[in-house]
């Protein structure tokens, strides 16, 4: 039977570029997204590499200390001397006074190390240049506000939801890839993405969703990577991938009438499932003696 579609290996050369363009683009912006991650909410437990621990300082709050301290020792540490943040930090906890604030030398290290980023002109961050917005971070570290989770979501939602948009519409026209799989890949990013945005906040409420953070990028990350790597691999390097290569493989195992990929998995699936009984059933109990409980009195408070 003819196909309903024009595989990506036979497309016209300039369609093929076209293509490979916007996928090398949105690889390349998705490795800065990441850096990103690293270099903001990486650092928010002080150390570099994204952890729970940085999750939940960046959503929940470390409420051990002050938003302004916080910072301090977390993601703005290396823009400032340790003799300067132990001065800022000894002012917040004499009281954030507003005399104290020019007497203690507080405003001339707001001013040369601060106000370049912390200005009128930014949006989404306080200006330092009025004493009221540095005074608010002198309080308890409570996380993201509502506000601010509320903008950044609207935000991912759409810019996120036509990235992929574009990248599954390109992997649908790949031939490697079984009907079944490609609505899989194609509904993933969007299912993890809900689920991303989703776990900001419930992390926001309590700190025990921040694993559901990792695990929802990690979804995406996974999804993305598999479109784009079968597309390009389909449009440039089809035959000693596929056909001369290791893709050879996957394509008879694919085509066999013995048991498919699908079959393999299922039984993989199967026995994996039976070896974690006990463990899910564990799990189970200790939510619903727990957890949930705790859940709903968050909820009524």
């Amino acid at each position: 039977m003819t196909a309903k579609y024009t595989p990506l290996k036979d497309h016209d050369t300039p369609i093929k570029v076209l293509f490979t363009g916007y996928l090398c683009t949105v690889g390349i912006g998705y490795m800065f997204a990441l850096m990103q991650i690293l270099f903001t909410h990486g650092m928010a437990d002080g150390k570099f590499g994204l952890s729970i621990d940085d999750i939940v300082y960046s959503y929940y709050g470390n409420r051990s200390g002050t938003v302004l301290e916080n910072q301090l020792n977390g993601a703005m540490k290396a823009n400032a001397s340790a003799q300067e943040r132990f001065d800022m930090i000894e002012w917040v906890r004499n009281g954030a006074d507003e005399a104290d604030y020019k007497a203690d030398g507080i405003e001339k290290i707001i001013e040369e190390r601060c106000v370049m980023c912390h200005n009128e002109a930014a949006s989404g961050i306080p200006n330092f240049k009025e004493f009221k917005q540095l005074k608010a971070l002198t309080a308890e570290d409570q996380g993201a506000t509502f506000a601010s989770l509320t903008r950044v979501s609207h935000i991912h939602l759409f810019g996120i939801s036509f990235i992929f948009m574009f990248v599954g519409l390109i992997f649908s026209f790949a031939e490697t890839t079984t009907v079944q799989y490609k609505c899989i890949a194609i509904g993933m990013p969007y299912t993890f993405l809900i689920a991303d945005i989703l776990s900001w906040w419930l992390t926001k409420i309590h700190p025990m969703f921040a694993w559901l953070v990792i695990f929802a990028g990690m979804g995406m990350a996974v999804s993305f990577m598999f479109m784009w790597v079968t597309s390009i691999l389909e449009m440039w390097l089809f035959k000693p991938v596929f056909i001369d290569g290791i893709g050879s493989r996957y394509l008879q195992m694919r085509d066999s009438k013995e048991a498919s990929v699908v079959d393999h998995l299922l039984s993989g699936m199967k026995s994996l499932f039976q070896k974690a009984g006990p463990a899910a059933a564990w799990a189970t109990q200790q939510w619903l003696e727990r957890g949930w409980p705790l859940l709903k009195g968050l909820f009524k408070k």
